[in-house]
């Protein structure tokens, strides 16, 4: 039993990384890790336009709340359904909620829908 534990392990470590799900590649700016280059590079040019004033107040990974958790007698019984956008920022028109999309998924679509649906809000994709 203890052979096939080990060696269990042993193959264990020699797995591969996991690469991502739609083939981006983690990037680090700023100390600031991004699911895709895209999107770093999105970070980079947002962070010019704030320096240059044409925006401001950018944030990262804002969270919204489509639905908020559903408890009954205080019990869970369906967590919250939330959006992360990667970018909000003003600009002298309003407020830019962004995501920076490669491949738009069935889920995001839904969630897309309810941003407009909930908070009247278009999510600009870049």
């Amino acid at each position: 039993m203890k052979n096939a534990i080990s060696i269990r392990r042993k193959n264990r470590s020699k797995r591969r990384k996991r690469s991502m799900k739609y083939r981006s590649k983690r990037t680090v700016v700023d100390g600031i890790t991004f699911d895709s280059k895209k999107e770093a590079n999105r970070y980079c040019e947002l962070k010019l336009l704030e320096k240059s004033g044409e925006i401001k107040n950018l944030e990262l990974q804002k969270k919204y709340i489509l639905i908020p958790a559903q408890r009954i007698d205080g019990k869970l019984i369906e967590r919250e359904c939330s959006y992360r956008a990667d970018f909000v920022y003003e600009t002298k028109d309003g407020v830019v909620v962004e995501d920076t999309k490669g491949f738009r998924t069935a889920e995001y679509k839904i969630k897309r829908k309810l941003m407009l649906e909930r908070y009247g809000i278009r999510i600009l994709e870049s």
